[in-house]
């Protein structure tokens, strides 16, 4: 899937890049680990993409698969809802379903949209094991398991596992800024502790701290490792990852999205799609099937609303006020975050309705 056109690759990737995806030695990996209909291995030697006449658009390339394909597409990182100062089970589990019914790939609760950093460990715990029974198998959960503490991170992410998560989203180490082989030892601890696949989340500009290219490659040997969300909004450091190695690569910037499937992204881990899954969705088919003009289109039309849901105020901030907006209320924030005072929310309620969306009267 994500058929890369010949002009595509020449005009994203970098001039010492090829449209090869090399990897290091020859590692297979169990069915079970990412799926009976997915064989995922490493491979000693480059793969060139080749094309399927039969198949696909003239034109079109197919490339190699990436390690974790079954989560290649539309994952929607879901906020926490609340009632009376505690989670609203009832309306998580409606947020669930009404991701299954547009079709999604995978859920990521319990990430900065879900407000981990103010959920008590009982309270993300059960918003874990909340998600996988809501999605009772129509999706993938990938749920956030990530601490600063590498033990809380195993102890978590030992959780999912058990809970049923289909694979565990780990953000770096946050605060306590670690040396690269810090970095290094603390994702190797959490892989090598369970039998579900890592995705390694950077985004410095929340850690502190990158994870440089040559860390995550390094990270690329461990089997356990099989995903990177890419949220430093670098290119060049995304396209050194994608050459070096065959992680499957999502966005973690909304407005990101295409431009990181130019070059080799398999999707992308949204906020937006907590309001219009379909359209995310829409975006990643057109460029599945070969069809830059519609992707661009949906691009262009995307970008104002992806902006400023992440642009107004702290994420997921603006997001919670647009949901109530269009009548999807899941209360408010916690402290230290604070409702979005009303010069944004007004702007924010004008960039919903220029979209299109049908917004509740103030």
């Amino acid at each position: 899937m994500f058929f890369l056109r010949r002009r595509f690759l020449r005009r994203f990737l970098p001039r010492h890049a090829s449209p090869l995806l090399p990897a290091a030695e020859n590692h297979i990996f169990p069915e079970s680990f990412f799926g009976a209909d997915h064989e995922i291995r490493r491979r000693s030697q480059p793969v060139a993409m080749q094309t399927n006449p039969e198949t696909q658009p003239q034109g079109a390339l197919l490339p190699m698969s990436t390690r974790a394909e079954k989560f290649a597409g539309l994952s929607v990182a879901i906020v926490t809802p609340f009632r009376d100062g505690g989670i609203d089970t009832k309306r998580l589990h409606e947020q669930v379903d009404f991701q299954a019914k547009a079709g999604v790939t995978c859920i990521c609760p319990v990430g900065t949209t879900g407000e981990s950093p103010t959920l008590t460990h009982d309270e993300h715990e059960r918003v874990i094991a909340e998600s996988i029974q809501a999605a009772a198998g129509r999706l993938l959960v990938m749920p956030g398991t990530g601490s600063n503490s590498t033990a809380e991170a195993i102890r978590l992410t030992k959780f999912a596992a058990k809970a049923g998560a289909n694979a565990a989203l780990v953000v770096g180490p946050y605060y306590n800024r670690p040396t690269q082989q810090g970095i290094y030892e603390h994702f190797k601890a959490i892989a090598e502790s369970v039998d579900i696949p890592i995705c390694v989340y950077n985004i410095p500009a929340r850690t502190g701290r990158n994870i440089e290219p040559e860390t995550i490659i390094r990270l690329a040997s461990l089997p356990g490792i099989a995903m990177l969300k890419e949220a430093t909004g670098s290119m060049d450091q995304a396209s050194q990852i994608l050459a070096a190695t065959d992680l499957t690569v999502l966005s973690g910037d909304d407005s990101m999205t295409l431009p990181l499937l130019a070059i080799g992204g398999r999707g992308v881990v949204s906020v937006v799609g907590n309001l219009v899954p379909a359209d995310m969705k829409a975006l990643l088919d057109a460029f599945d099937k070969g069809d830059l003009a519609t992707a661009r289109r949906l691009h262009v039309k995307l970008f104002t609303l992806c902006r400023d849901l992440l642009g107004l105020a702290s994420n997921p901030i603006p997001i919670k006020a647009a949901m109530a907006m269009v009548g999807r209320d899941t209360g408010d924030v916690r402290l230290p975050l604070i409702s979005l005072e009303a010069p944004l929310a007004a702007k924010l309620r004008q960039v919903l309705a220029d979209y299109g969306l049908a917004v509740t009267k103030a």
